[in-house]
């Protein structure tokens, strides 16, 4: 049991044009698609997503709900041809989802690869901003890597996580709901406002939190659920399920979202090998979750089913002594390097929030928010309801680095920094090389004319000379690896090539 697995995070960007409340969204969202798209010469050929295994209908409980009685933001299978998306280099997606210019990172193996594949969409979106601005008579647009508008709208930061089919559904929901309802005080992204439309003023721990209306469910958009059992594993099926985790914030501080997918992916482990002994559902999970989100002083009890009481940093310790139970008689103490990143960050943090949160300001992101926030307060003599404070918030997330207040406080050392710059450049062009995404981010960058095209598990060739498009399928996550195809695209100097050799190998 490590933090190692499959995993990936699906980030919506907010969008807006300065002066103009009536710009169309999905017109910028696929301008910013488009920008980057052929920025420095990077179009990506002609491939376009390929929906065919698409199955957002399929329910993780064992039914499939009829397309006739599915909202339409639910069908994401179905192509639209007036919106952008296109797959990238680094074998991310990049495509406009809602309204909002969405980047989904490309699967990998780590929290650390996870946080560093996600940085690189930060950076993509920000060039692609740059682009616009720089066309003459274009209108620049403003990209904000946060959770809601504060009117009422929000907007995902989705995670995925690659599970054996093998555990039950039942035992997955029991034991994170109660996990997830803790887990905001280490990864919220911090919002000014209280409710959907910030109607009660105040501070609060999550930007999602308040959108959340029931405990299990398929949609997204319409009452999300605490646990989403969207049924599309984007592997081989009768082996593997992605769980499509919809309720955490954008993060912007790196430790943050190291602990958000680490800790996330051991309670994970725990769950696939019944380690988790001791029973801590709770009783009303959705009105906790708003309750702890509302309480940045994390003293808010939370109430067990079983008659205890304790507060999410405590319910969260509760989840941490059991991992370290497991991994001592598992591993005597001898995990990879990744899981004991996780373990020693978990501890630590858990200890500040629970002596002072605002021990936190250099790692976690509700923190450095509140602690800004309130110097404003204290030099100004705002109230939590003044309308400073909300654009202030709004422009902590602006991904533009002279003008994101986040991006200003980690220039300044502010903010702890885990991963590098120039290893986050890299990320933006190449492909982790220890999934399947290195097969296809490398397949778009050496033949991207030749490539019709591509999705999660497939990349659909077209072959000069050929009769018929090639589909060479990707079911298995952990293939596909520059160990196991590098030298052979290294070698092929055209796609019919490869294909030949790809054959020949049985591969």
């Amino acid at each position: 049991m490590t933090v190692r697995r499959v995993m990936g995070i699906e980030t919506e960007y907010g969008i807006s044009v300065p002066g103009d409340p009536t710009a169309n969204p999905m017109l910028l969202s696929g301008a910013v698609v488009n920008a980057y798209g052929s920025l420095r010469g990077r179009r990506v050929g002609r491939a376009s997503w390929d929906y065919e295994d698409e199955m957002p209908l399929r329910d993780a409980r064992g039914f499939e709900i009829d397309r006739a009685h599915a909202d339409a933001s639910q069908l994401t299978d179905e192509e639209d041809p007036t919106l952008a998306n296109i797959v990238l280099t680094n074998g991310a997606r990049l495509y406009v989802d809602h309204a909002h210019p969405e980047y989904s990172s490309p699967e990998v193996t780590s929290p650390r690869a996870a946080l560093r594949w996600d940085r690189a969409g930060e950076r993509i979106m920000l060039e692609s901003v740059r682009r616009l601005s720089s066309v003459p008579g274009t209108a620049g647009v403003n990209l904000y890597k946060n959770n809601t508008d504060g009117k009422g709208a929000s907007y995902g930061t989705h995670e995925n996580y690659l599970m054996p089919r093998a555990t039950p559904f039942s035992d997955i929901s029991r034991h994170l709901i109660p996990f997830f309802v803790a887990r905001q005080v280490m990864c919220g992204a911090g919002w000014v406002g209280i409710g959907q439309d910030s109607a009660t003023s105040g501070f609060q721990i999550a930007q999602r939190s308040d959108f959340f209306e029931v405990e299990v469910g398929l949609e997204t958009t319409l009452k999300r659920p605490i646990i989403n059992t969207r049924d599309e594993p984007h592997a081989v099926a009768d082996l593997y399920r992605r769980l499509h985790v919809i309720i955490g914030d954008a993060n912007q501080c790196d430790v943050a979202s190291l602990l958000k997918m680490g800790t996330t992916s051991l309670v994970l482990a725990m769950i696939e090998n019944q380690a988790l002994t001791v029973d801590l559902s709770v009783r009303k999970p959705v009105a906790t979750l708003h309750a702890v989100s509302h309480d940045p002083s994390l003293q808010t009890l939370v109430e067990l089913r079983d008659g205890r009481t304790m507060t999410a940093v405590q319910l969260l310790w509760a989840y941490f002594e059991q991992a370290d139970s497991y991994l001592q008689a598992r591993h005597a103490g001898a995990v990879d390097a990744d899981t004991a990143e996780v373990m020693s960050r978990w501890s630590s943090v858990l200890t500040k929030l629970e002596r002072d949160p605002m021990e936190c300001a250099r790692e976690i992101d509700w923190v450095a928010k509140l602690s800004l926030l309130q110097g404003y307060r204290d030099r100004d003599g705002l109230e939590w309801s003044d309308h400073r404070l909300r654009a202030i918030d709004i422009q902590w997330s602006d991904v533009r680095p002279e003008k994101g207040l986040f991006q200003r406080l980690l220039q300044r050392g502010r903010i702890e920094s885990l991963v590098e710059d120039e290893a986050v450049e890299a990320a933006m062009t190449n492909p982790p090389e220890d999934t399947r995404a290195y097969f296809r981010g490398r397949c778009l960058e050496k033949y991207p004319a030749e490539i019709a095209a591509a999705s999660w598990d497939s990349v659909i060739f077209d072959v000069p000379g050929q009769t018929a498009l090639q589909r060479v399928p990707m079911l298995e996550p952990l293939r596909g690896t520059r160990e196991g195809v590098g030298d052979l695209i290294d070698r092929s100097p055209d796609a019919s090539t490869l294909l030949q050799e790809l054959a020949a190998a049985g591969r």
